[in-house]
């Protein structure tokens, strides 16, 4: 295998472990998770309709971050300006982590 065929290698599994959503966001879903689970011995109904409330939060704050990444893509293009390639390698990257994720379910 060549240099360039590792780096891409290890750029895809880079992009494949990628989480989609980090920092600040990723923790308070993870702790809103930790709370439905220990509410489900005492109220299993609540905890699964608290969990789909959080699914679907989880997902809105996916989909807007995709949005907000595309619109800033289509800004620079309108602009005039030629987003860089590793803004676009990045997004490339990101949207393949995703598409992964979704065929993987």
């Amino acid at each position: 295998m060549t240099e360039h065929e590792h780096q891409t290698t290890d750029d895809a599994a880079r992009a494949d472990d990628e989480q989609l959503l980090v920092g600040e966001d990723a923790d308070a879903f993870g702790e809103r998770w930790q709370q439905i689970q220990a509410e489900f011995v005492d109220s299993p109904r609540d905890a699964v309709q608290a969990a789909d409330a959080l699914v679907q939060d989880v997902l809105h704050r996916v989909t807007r971050s995709f949005a907000d990444e595309r619109r800033s893509l289509e800004a620079q293009w309108d602009s005039g300006d030629d987003a860089s390639t590793e803004d676009l390698r990045v997004a490339l990257q990101r949207y393949r982590a995703f598409f992964g994720r979704l065929l993987s379910v």
